[in-house]
């Protein structure tokens, strides 16, 4: 046995001497002998290849529970765990430099997806004041992967200003978000959103009270994240079927969930336009949405719209259109002229998408 120096070794190998102890006490590269007059370490020129089999397994970045393993397989096998861990590696990397991507787009307020997507929506927006409102408080976006619409309320110019400030902090999600991220990224934009109205209430106590509802949809792959909070409405049209995907956060809603009214009592109830959750400067812990990770299929039909459409106009109606009008474009204007007809009372805003895949 040809013995050398901590000193010889840690040069010969390329770890320093910090490393070579540190490895000793964990049991990962322990020395051949130690004298136990002086305590000095020496180590055994055979164990050479091990210690540069360690140094470059910790340049990879490998934890030391997986050296130890590694380092003491058979070469074959040795080579075979090295190449999962590689492959694992490269995949979470990829994985983190997509997240980095979002994030730097979307912390500078840039909105520009890079990569195609798997799934593509075709979309038509409309909106309307109505024929009895001074102002329009409804705020909409749409884009390739997320469609958004706010109702805006507190009264004259307010109502307008905290919708569309909820609206534009989550216009830069429209872009490539990891699936993973796609509930991270919406309630993140909510708190933001939820901060700059805060701000300016601050700034303005001409706007305190303020607020807003809003009903979000975004796509990352076939993954479709979905926040909600107040009256705006996301329908899902699938398999011939309409179905309500959000669940209102108003007085009737839960007194109806209760079984305290009925259905046909709803739009004649005295408190049927009395919120329970919004998007407010003083939200007082009412003002945390909904989060949901649902699955987007091909030929699916989603509808998104303020109370200005669904209160007024009846559930078979609006139906009837998402189920028989093929042009999202002419279903959007149909669903607006179906408010219109009935009085228009309020604002009127929806967004009508179809999801298709790529050719």
């Amino acid at each position: 046995m040809e013995l050398m120096s901590t000193g010889e070794f840690a040069r010969a190998s390329g770890l320093s001497r910090k490393a070579l102890r540190l490895y000793d006490e964990l049991g990962l590269l322990p020395p051949a002998t130690v004298d136990p007059a002086n305590g000095y370490r020496f180590y055994d020129k055979a164990q050479l290849e091990q210690a540069r089999l360690v140094a470059w397994l910790r340049h990879l970045g490998m934890p030391l529970a997986s050296i130890r393993r590694v380092s003491t397989l058979p070469s074959a096998q040795a080579a075979r765990e090295l190449d999962q861990y590689w492959t694992r590696i490269e995949t979470e990397t990829a994985a983190r430099r997509k997240l980095a991507t979002f994030l730097i787009g979307y912390l500078s307020g840039r909105n520009d997806a890079v990569n195609e997507p798997s799934l593509i929506v075709r979309y038509a927006t409309r909106s309307d004041i109505g024929l009895q409102r001074e102002d329009n408080e409804d705020a909409a976006y749409a884009g390739a992967r997320l469609l958004a619409v706010a109702d805006g309320m507190g009264g004259h110019a307010a109502g307008e200003k905290a919708s569309t400030a909820v609206i534009e902090a989550l216009r830069p999600l429209d872009t490539d978000v990891p699936e993973g991220e796609l509930l991270n990224a919406l309630d993140h934009a909510v708190r933001r959103a939820k901060a700059t109205l805060r701000d300016m209430a601050e700034s303005d106590p001409a706007l305190s009270g303020m607020g807003t509802t809003l009903t979000a949809l975004l796509w990352s792959g076939s993954q479709l994240g979905l926040v909600h909070i107040g009256d705006c409405r996301a329908y899902l049209v699938r398999g011939g079927e309409v179905f309500q995907m959000t669940h209102d956060h108003t007085m009737v809603q839960s007194l109806l969930d209760d079984g305290k009214i009925t259905g046909d009592e709803v739009a004649s109830h005295p408190q049927r336009m009395l919120l329970l959750k919004a998007l407010s400067t003083d939200g007082a812990g009412k003002d945390e949405p909904d989060l949901q990770l649902l699955q987007a299929m091909p030929g699916d039909r989603y509808l998104l719209c303020s109370d200005g459409l669904h209160v007024t106009v009846p559930a078979d109606a609006i139906k009837r259109i998402l189920l028989t009008e093929k042009d999202p474009d002419q279903a959007a204007t149909d669903l607006i002229k179906l408010a219109m007809d009935a009085g228009g009372p309020d604002n009127i805003t929806c967004i009508v998408a179809d999801v298709t895949s790529p050719q």
